[in-house]
Order: structure tokens, then C-alpha cells, then sequence
């Protein structure tokens, strides 16, 4: 299976500890960062995997950290969001089963070996319906599907994880979204956003699949760093 790590941003909401650092690179112990444990999960339980690593600020720091992957490069981070750090990558969306995962993510092992490396039957997203309050990225659903995901829902079902899981077919589809988007200037958008075009647009299935009983952390601010760490050390 195909893995796309998008680790190109600055982490601005981190600052100052990102200033020299991009997040991808933050230690949760001496040996180990956030883009080190992830790759290496993904190899343990998947020892077919093609990981991508999209990558822009302090790109050369990251390809020190980490040598057993494919590097793409977003020179365009400054001015960018995630959707443009795909379009560099939207060849690995070709007829491939793909998982995209956000950069900053930290998840228990367990859903690693039970959920991310598992065979992909259908395009799906993985949520958490244990958060109903101050969720960064949420979800609004009906029965089994995602109806609608967005950065502005005063209420929601769940956040959603950073994680998106697509079978060959909806990579495809999602591929030739996200070049119309950034074709037509959307380049400065969420990459999560041309799923939502899809639903809108295409009736695209999007399905989920609820991980509130695991542990996980999108890193975006200190507390998340202690969470972060927190988990890490449950290996």
C-alpha cells in the first residue's frame, strides 16, 4: 500500500519550539520523533509499504532524520496548504490504494496494526466521537457516511483524525479533484476540503471509521506535545 505523509508546513501554532525545528521532527523521546515513530510503525506492519513524504520547510533536516522513504518537495509551503503538498504528490494517487496521513498525527500502536495497514475496501476517513467540543477539524455524518467536513461546524458528530484511507478507485477521483482545484487557484485550501467537493459534487461515499477507544494526538500545541508523549511511551 501507498502512504502519504504531509509534513511540509511550517507549524506555526507551535512557535517557538518550531522555529528551528519543523513539528514532524519534535522528540518524544531521545531516539525517536513524531515522523520516525509513524514510519516506522507503517514498516513494521506493512513491510510492502511505499511511504511518501511531502515535505517543504526545513526539508533537509527531515531527509536527515529519515532515509527509507520517498521525498517530494512543496517549494511552495510558504504560500500553500496541504492540497498543494498533494498535487506534488497526486501521481501516487494513481490506481494505487492510498492512506494520506497529516504529519503531525501520533497514534497508538494499536491503530497501526489494526485499522492504518489493513486492507482498504472502500474511501474512508477515520474520526473521533469522543470529541464533541473544540474539535480542530470535524465531521457531521449521516448512518455510515461523512456528510459534510469542515473547520466551521458549530455541531458535529466527531473530529476527524488527520487520517484518510482511499481503495484505487477514489484515489483516482480524488486525484483529478484536487488538480481542478489547484488549477482553478484553490491551492491555499485543505486538502480534506476536495473530499467535501466530492460528497457535494459527485455523491462521492465517503465512510468512517470511529477510533474514540484508541488514543491519539494531532500535535498543534504544547498540551498535544504532552499527550503526544504520553502515548509514545505506551509502546
Amino acid at each position: 500500500m501507498t502512504y502519504i505523509l504531509l509534513i511540509a508546513g511550517r507549524g506555526s501554532r507551535l512557535k517557538p519550539l518550531t522555529l528551528k525545528y519543523p513539528k514532524s521532527l519534535y522528540k518524544l523521546d531521545k531516539d525517536t520523533t513524531v515522523l520516525k515513530r509513524m514510519v516506522t510503525m507503517i514498516r513494521k506492519y506493512d513491510s510492502q509499504a511505499e511511504i511518501i513524504a511531502v515535505v517543504g520547510f526545513m526539508k533537509e533536516k527531515i531527509k536527515k532524520e529519515i532515509t527509507d522513504v520517498i521525498f517530494v518537495n512543496n517549494p511552495f509551503y510558504e504560500v500553500t496548504n496541504s492540497i498543494a503538498s498533494l498535487w506534488f504528490a497526486r501521481d501516487y494517487l494513481k490506481n494505487n490504494n492510498v492512506t494520506i496521513i497529516n504529519g503531525d498525527i501520533v497514534i497508538e500502536e494499536k491503530v497501526v496494526r489494526e485499522i492504518l495497514c489493513t486492507k482498504i475496501t472502500r474511501p474512508e476517513v477515520l474520526i473521533d466521537s469522543s470529541i464533541k467540543k473544540q474539535g480542530d477539524y470535524n465531521v457531521q455524518v449521516n448512518d455510515d457516511k461523512i456528510l459534510v467536513m469542515s473547520k466551521d461546524l458549530d455541531k458535529y458528530y466527531a473530529e476527524y483524525t488527520g487520517i484518510t484511507r482511499l481503495d484505487k478507485s477514489s484515489a483516482t477521483k480524488m486525484k483529478h479533484c484536487v488538480e481542478v482545484m489547484v488549477d482553478d487557484g484553490m491551492y491555499d485550501q485543505w486538502y480534506e476540503n476536495a473530499l467535501v467537493q466530492m460528497i457535494f459534487n459527485e455523491d462521492f461515499e465517503l465512510y468512517y471509521q470511529d477510533i474514540c477507544t484508541y488514543q491519539w494526538a494531532e500535535v498543534d500545541c504544547v498540551d498535544d506535545l504532552i499527550l503526544a508523549k504520553k502515548i509514545h511511551m505506551k509502546l
